[in-house]
């Protein structure tokens, strides 16, 4: 009975948080108008190979990103890296890092950075539109500090708590935001699951520095003055992910988790997202396998479409289990399409300890 009740509480609790989304979310009005869209970016490939379809499914360090939640499916100790380049052939390299670490029956914490490279971009002034007097490199940064634990055998939640800057020579901009998710996980297999997300929640960033100053002549007398501008303030792409995944265990080797999930975005249109993962293990060698499709409105109409990453994913990652606890030392790949700018690559290494 006091299982039951859980159940129904935190199905109030979401279906509370999914009718208030709907007075922030996919809001055609307000589209572009968000800033630090690499708070958007998975750069993590397997959660990003089945359509970030994930939200009830996906555990270990890329929970960051889709469900902080699933951190708490870690089994000790896990690192990751992977590599992106980001809108294809732009010449713009997303890379991110991290670890998490069991620090107790029930809790897990983790540390991960993402930061794209713009590469170098020539310095141009009024008098010398074509360049010639240096460089610069734009950088936007995001630090995760996330933190879940199991509060049952059903129950698992978890925060994130993120540290973005963005900068170019002479303007930078910082500021906070944090994540939170819950999961439910039921079936005689644990096989079900149920999982909401409510992402990047935080106060307005301002760019500041001396990029905003300005000499002008005072009343024309030949005294110069400085002038400083503010930049407007800008809001954070706030969302709320809903999603649920299913597993088909055929046997101890074999198993097929398909996922459904949908995402309301303050700053975009609504996307639904399918997605699924087939894995296959033998006695040294994982081997998985996902595909994904993002749906969003108007996602076929390329003038009009408030997002380039729409339509299908897909990806595999290759683990050999070493040890007694059968560890996994691995390597993952996905892609994704990106409109006209063709297609996203990630590759990544994962060391999973158990």
């Amino acid at each position: 009975m006091k299982t039951i009740n859980q159940v129904f509480k935190y199905a109030a609790v979401a279906g509370a948080v999914f009718s208030c989304s709907v007075a922030f979310a996919g809001n055609e009005d307000r589209a572009g108008s968000a800033g630090a869209s690499q708070l958007l970016m998975n750069p993590w490939a397997r959660s990003s190979a089945f359509g970030d379809a994930g939200v009830a499914s996906v555990n270990g360090l890329e929970a960051t990103f889709t469900n902080v939640a699933g951190l708490a499916f870690t089994d000790k100790t896990q690192l990751k890296f992977n590599h992106t380049n980001w809108l294809g052939n732009a010449g713009i390299k997303l890379n991110s890092a991290g670890i998490a670490q069991r620090v107790s029956e029930s809790s897990v914490i983790a540390v991960s950075i993402q930061s794209l490279n713009y590469g170098d971009i020539q310095i141009t002034t009024v008098d010398l539109p074509e360049g010639g007097i240096g460089v610069f490199n734009p950088r936007m940064n995001v630090f995760n500090v996330g933190y879940a634990r199991s509060f049952s055998q059903s129950i698992y939640g978890g925060v994130n708590f993120k540290v973005i800057s963005e900068s170019i020579s002479n303007l930078r901009a910082t500021g906070i935001a944090f994540d939170a998710g819950i999961r439910y996980v039921t079936g005689e297999q644990d096989q079900m699951k149920l999982g909401i997300a409510l992402k990047n929640v935080g106060p307005v960033m301002r760019y500041k520095g001396d990029g905003l100053s300005t000499e002008v002549n005072y009343i024309n007398d030949g005294n110069l003055a400085t002038l400083e501008q503010r930049s407007a303030t800008y809001e954070l792409p706030s969302l709320l992910n809903i999603g649920a995944s299913y597993d088909f265990i055929f046997n101890e080797s074999n198993k097929l988790t398909a996922c459904l999930a949908f995402t309301a975005n303050s700053f975009q249109y609504d996307q639904y997202r399918v997605g699924a993962d087939y894995g296959f293990s033998a006695e040294k060698l994982a081997f998985n396998i996902r595909a994904g499709y993002v749906i969003e409105r108007q996602m076929f109409d390329t003038e009009n479409r408030s997002n380039t990453f729409v339509g299908p994913t897909a990806g595999f990652s290759v683990d050999a289990l070493v040890g007694k606890n059968k560890s996994a030392l691995g390597v993952e790949y996905a892609m994704r399409m990106a409109g006209n700018f063709g297609i996203v690559h990630t590759f990544g290494v994962a060391i999973s300890l158990k």
